[in-house]
């Protein structure tokens, strides 16, 4: 059978139809753009943080300072299944099991925010190290600063969906702002996959 419309044919049981196009929900064009320009945003703090690696004429130097946040690292990774968990949960209507997996997100998140702070705290007052000490920290807090600052943002949006789903507010209508929030929070963890490889990997 010829079509002579531009649409496309899908076969059904009972003869072939036209296949209606759709455009893509507007939520998730917003959400790829605002990554794709984040990550065009990281991109420019981390060859930023490579160029300048080894040229700074004082101490410390990072060989010097940092430790490796393995803890810390291990907290935020988990928080990518926990908030999956989370999703499929809802989407099988599954309230409880939503509910806990979503807080078991917030928990360690905040654990990985906790953990920066602690860091930041011995880094500045211990080790001497503050953003204008030399290149390296202003490389340093610039870098890691510009993702905790998207942590807190995440993790902000990630108490605030918990909260209006203790009230009953989240239902069924919000489940793309679930996944977008979903989508975000996986790009938070994939960049900070790259800062540490870059800081603590590649950096010391």
């Amino acid at each position: 059978m010829i079509n002579d419309a531009s649409l496309p044919l899908v076969q059904l049981s009972d003869g072939w139809e036209p296949l209606e196009w759709k455009l893509p929900s507007s939520r998730k064009v917003a959400v790829v753009c605002l990554i794709l320009t984040e990550t065009c945003l990281f991109s420019i703090f981390v060859v930023a943080y490579l160029f300048y690696l080894g040229k700074s004429l004082t101490g410390p130097t990072p060989r010097e300072v940092l430790d490796l946040p393995v803890l810390s690292t291990i907290c935020l990774l988990s928080s990518s299944i926990t908030i999956a968990l989370a999703e499929r949960a809802f989407t099988r209507d599954r309230v409880g099991p939503f509910k806990l997996w979503w807080l078991a997100t917030i928990v360690l998140a905040a654990s990985f925010l906790a953990a920066t702070a602690f860091e930041w705290h011995r880094l500045i007052y211990q080790k001497g190290l503050t953003i204008s000490t030399n290149l390296f920290g202003t490389t340093f807090y610039s870098l890691v600063g510009l993702h905790a600052t998207h942590v807190i943002v995440g993790l902000s949006l990630l108490v605030l969906v918990f909260i209006l789903s203790l009230r009953g507010y989240v239902t069924n209508m919000h489940r793309e702002r679930l996944e977008m929030i979903s989508w975000y929070w996986h790009f938070v963890d994939a960049v900070w996959i790259v800062v540490f490889t870059v800081v603590y990997v590649i950096g010391r």
